[in-house]
């Protein structure tokens, strides 16, 4: 996904999303239970169809269920796989996870166009991938942690003047789009949608690996989540569209989903595969 200029909408769309928007303006959503299932110790997996009317028209039938992960920092380790680190060549999140043995891989972040560089500020133990922090982009993400009695995972918020000075206290740091901020969306209502790969943390610290094929704007989807029990503190933009992707390989469970559709890029959810990445977050199978 690049983030780019809107393009021409499907026709009637816009008449349509206008309709969408006045049902759920004002009125907040309501999800039902989600039912976790442990996958393997501290890692649970987890289905949640979103409430309220679906903004696309009926003809494009998508797939509308929200895919969580949710990982237990303290019982697991998160690993940044990154190309440029190795061989240089990018996999399908289905491949890293056969590769690096990962029982769940999502994508780590948007990429630029020689498909190895984040476009946020990236670094792992013995790499850096990007030393570069992105003005606009106002999320990071910490792990690895190399100071005794840190936690073993940050979300920091790049508006704060301290968070710099806590991410340097972890081996692992990945820069991306902010979505939720204190258990609030920060972005406004548009009319570009796409679908969604993110990664969130809640009350607890752990980790929130989600994904909706289904194309919701960022507003929408922020609003939705934060109305499941999900109890999300922060959470960032990953990748959207085609090269939005999430492997699950563990507790009998084998998904390898991709998104498809992208306002302006490509308006169909006619993609049947997942596209090659260079940088995946994962946990290792045990």
């Amino acid at each position: 996904m690049r983030l780019r200029a809107v393009g021409p909408a499907l026709p009637g769309l816009a008449s349509f999303l206008g309709v969408f928007v006045s049902l759920v303006s004002g009125t907040p959503l309501r999800a039902a239970e989600l039912k976790w299932t442990e996958l393997e110790p501290g890692i649970e997996y987890a289905t949640a169809e979103a409430p309220g009317p679906r903004p696309l028209p009926p003809s494009l039938s998508i797939d509308d269920h929200i895919h969580l992960i949710r990982v237990d920092p303290k019982r697991r380790s998160l690993e940044a796989v990154m190309a440029g680190a190795g061989d240089g060549r990018s996999r399908t999140a289905a491949q890293w996870c056969r590769e690096r043995r990962l029982a769940v891989a999502i994508n780590m972040g948007m990429f630029e166009t020689d498909r190895r560089t984040n476009t946020g500020y990236a670094r792992r133990p013995g790499y850096l991938n990007n030393g570069h922090w992105a003005g606009k982009y106002k999320a990071a993400l910490g792990f690895g942690p190399l100071k005794s009695g840190a936690p073993p995972l940050v979300m920091a918020d790049l508006d704060d003047p301290t968070a710099k000075g806590r991410l340097a206290d972890y081996g692992t740091v990945v820069q991306n789009l902010r979505l939720i901020k204190a258990g609030r969306s920060v972005w406004e209502q548009q009319e570009r949608r796409w679908s969604e790969a993110a990664v969130g943390v809640d009350h607890q610290g752990r980790l929130l690996f989600i994904f909706s094929r289904y194309p919701y704007t960022m507003k929408e989807l922020n609003d939705i989540l934060l109305a499941l029990p999900l109890a999300i503190d922060a959470a960032m933009h990953l990748d959207g569209g085609p090269p939005a992707s999430l492997s699950i390989h563990a507790g009998g469970v084998n998904l390898d989903l991709n998104g498809s559709f992208e306002t302006g890029a490509l308006e169909s959810d006619g993609v049947r595969a997942q596209s090659p990445i260079p940088n995946v977050l994962g946990v290792r199978r045990r």
